[in-house]
């Protein structure tokens, strides 16, 4: 396991490195907004299973997807309105979840067997992860802090063996913050799950139907 220093300007290797652990397989750690994360190929059904592992989910629970843009979203999800591109293109990169409808025939297993009809998906605001997903394509993610736990926002905090991932990226001691917003969307109705670090006032000024006015 190898721990990477990432706070300076120059990362070419380490993205190098972030790169290659996935494409090989891997489980690795990196930091995103506000907190550690795992990340793992969302076409990996052996990793996706093993970080599950390695966090301590429940049986069924899905990992979250990540890419770098709304450019790959046709080709993981379906149902998607007007509506939901405008928000991506006005939220993202940034800290707007969505959760939309997968494509059918998509070969992925995100923890759920497939089961639910949904993933969450965003896109990071983070020049690191924006690097090693234009590298790799969709992640599939989850906090680096056990099940239930409180984000890690320190490696101190980091409780992984040797064996557990393929490298650690070191991006110092990441500051508190908000949430998510979480928006579920499909062609038939869009709905906020969660309101958080963007507001249902900022939301609405894109989408009406979101109004603080609207049930």
């Amino acid at each position: 396991m190898e721990r990477v220093d990432i706070t300076g300007e120059e990362n070419h290797d380490a993205i190098a490195l972030a790169i290659k652990g996935i494409r090989d397989g891997y489980i690795i750690c990196a930091p995103a907004e506000h907190g550690y994360i795992y990340l793992v190929d969302a076409f990996s059904e052996f990793a996706v299973r093993a970080m599950h592992v390695l966090r301590g989910d429940r049986n069924g629970t899905s990992a979250q997807v990540m890419i770098a843009s709304s450019d790959t979203l046709p080709g993981i999800a379906r149902d998607l309105s007007e509506d939901v591109m405008a928000l991506t293109h006005q939220f993202w990169p940034g800290l707007l979840s969505l959760n939309l409808r997968p494509n059918r025939g998509l070969s992925w297993d995100l923890g759920d067997g497939n089961q639910l009809d949904r993933f969450s998906v965003r896109s990071p605001n983070s020049v690191f992860l924006q690097s090693v997903l234009a590298g790799t394509g969709p992640l599939a993610v989850a906090s680096a802090a056990r099940a239930g736990e409180p984000p890690i926002r320190s490696l101190n905090s980091l409780q992984v063996r040797e064996f557990d991932v393929a490298a650690i990226f070191d991006g110092g001691e990441l500051p508190e913050g908000p949430l998510t917003t979480i928006i579920e969307a499909d062609l038939a109705a869009m709905t906020i799950i969660r309101e958080s670090a963007i507001s249902r006032e900022q939301l609405a000024a894109l989408v009406p139907a979101l109004s603080p006015d609207k049930p």
